[in-house]
């Protein structure tokens, strides 16, 4: 058991009613989760204020709750803690509550629109090559040292992150390579975590059903960066130019990555193919097995990160060159009629863009591409004509389908994606709702060295339709859609 008042170090606190001196369980913020002993921290969330659930938190066993604002009945012997914000508070009083386990090993945090997945992973991968115990919480899973958990978000909440990082500390993990989403800052949800350094990718159109503004979702970012200390690195891409607006106020020693600017680690792309990429990293040649442009921009800030960790340039050039690409980013395989199937998670313009004119300057152009691409319902809204512009220009054809709709009509998506069409693009495009059955189209009008992309679902193996999962895996049923053809 630990006391109320160790964890509640560092919180910002208004005013205090009860005794702090008390031994508490556990801390939650869901209501249904609360045991005897827990404390309970009423969150005000997008769909519910965790405020309206005091009464039920302390009737299954509460002992404390804190709150931005105490309830004018009080229960005898049950600790009201008023704080200025709440979601602050969780973060904070979770890496107490876990003995802050970020002190004890480096926590090297990646955020951005496009390529954070890929980065970390490919970190990961990268440290466990060269020996060490590493850690990973990504979109994909969370894994401690050789461990696999399955996770539910880009930044889990932060009691979550704190308990993973406590297991890392038991495994005797080193490194932790974690992705850093907005809403996960924005959420307070990094808030107590000591990081050894920082990396930003790029910013284009995302989650501006959530932000509001492209300015707001920006300055979300810049938060991250503004708390690192002045013993972290901040290692930003220079050839975007929000890179050095992340550095505008960070404490943090200044570092920076690009392919068309002068900065730190400069690269530049010797060799393009569907086999990989010949890349000259701050005049060192290395052949990687990833694809495209956005690749070698991920794999410069790895070797970036690399060596601002300690690593050795030639091991760490070593180490890139025997990188595997991370599931569902450009996963590709050619079946027996020599047919290329790519699927890639790309669910932002800006990562639609990247893909597909990756795809355009490896190919011959004697080829057809064929694009099966949707939009996520509930989501920005904005995107989705900017997509289908981007799918129709780019490809040969292009299939317009569902994604995750989840409450939304997907056939009103859909008329929101082919808003974008230009009238010239008209003829190259196709509608069909059901996913599965647009993948199998794509299959069936493909002929011997044709490329079919399917974007926008990656590594996920579901369908969310009406606040159901369905087991949906775009790789495995193009994989076997090209088989049946084979047949």
């Amino acid at each position: 058991m630990i006391e109320l008042k160790d964890i509640l170090y560092k919180v910002a606190i208004n005013a205090v009613v009860g005794n702090t001196v008390l031994s508490i369980n556990k801390i939650e913020f869901d209501s249904r989760k609360v045991e005897q002993d827990d404390v309970f921290v009423a969150i005000r969330g997008s769909v519910s204020d965790g405020h309206d659930y005091i009464e039920k938190a302390i009737n299954q066993g509460a002992v404390t709750v804190i709150c931005e604002n105490t309830p004018d009945l009080k229960i005898d012997g049950v600790t009201y803690v008023e704080v200025e914000d709440t979601q602050s508070a969780l973060a904070i009083m979770a890496s107490n509550y876990y003995d802050s386990p970020s002190e004890n090993l480096k926590l090297v945090g990646v955020t951005g629109t496009n390529g954070k997945t890929t980065i970390a992973t490919l970190l990961y991968q990268l440290f466990k090559k060269a020996g060490y115990k590493v850690g990973l919480l990504s979109t994909v899973k969370i894994l401690v040292d050789s461990e696999t958990y399955n996770t539910t978000h880009t930044t889990p909440d932060s009691l979550t992150i704190n308990y993973y990082l406590k297991e890392m500390n038991k495994a005797g993990v080193e490194y932790c390579f974690m992705e850093v989403s907005s809403h996960g800052i924005h959420q307070k949800r990094t808030e107590g975590l000591v990081f050894e350094g920082g990396v930003f990718t790029n910013l284009s159109h995302d989650h501006l059903d959530y932000h509001n503004t492209f300015k707001e979702y920006r300055d979300v970012k810049k938060v991250f960066f503004d708390g690192l200390s002045a013993k972290a690195f901040a290692l930003v891409n220079r050839d975007d130019k929000n890179g050095a607006y992340m550095l505008q106020n960070t404490k943090a020693k200044q570092y920076g990555y690009a392919l068309k600017s002068y900065a730190d680690y400069r690269g530049q792309i010797l060799e393009n193919s569907l086999e990989g990429l010949l890349l000259k990293l701050n005049d060192h040649e290395v052949w990687a097995k990833l694809i495209g442009s956005f690749n070698a921009y991920n794999l410069l800030a790895i070797f970036g990160v690399a060596e601002l960790l300690g690593l050795e340039n030639l091991e760490t050039l070593q180490l890139l060159s025997d990188l595997q690409s991370v599931s569902g980013r450009f996963e590709y395989l050619i079946s027996d009629q020599k047919i290329t199937a790519i699927v890639d998670y790309a669910h932002t313009p800006d990562a639609l863009k990247n893909v597909l004119e990756t795809i355009n300057d490896i190919r011959t152009n004697n080829e057809t591409l064929i694009t099966v691409v949707g939009c996520g319902g509930d989501r920005d809204k904005m995107k989705r004509p900017v997509m289908g512009n981007i799918a129709a220009k780019l490809s040969n054809k292009a299939i317009f389908t569902s994604d995750n709709p989840r409450t939304e009509d997907p056939d009103q998506i859909i008329e929101d994606i082919e808003k974008g069409v230009e009238p010239l693009d008209y003829k190259k495009t196709l509608s069909i709702t059901d996913r599965k059955q647009a993948i199998k189209t794509a299959c069936q009008l493909a002929n011997k060295d044709d490329i079919i992309l399917i974007a926008g679902k990656g590594h996920e193996t579901y369908q969310e339709i009406n606040g159901e999962r369905f087991d949906f895996n775009d790789f495995e049923i193009v994989k076997e859609e090209l088989k049946k053809l084979n047949k």
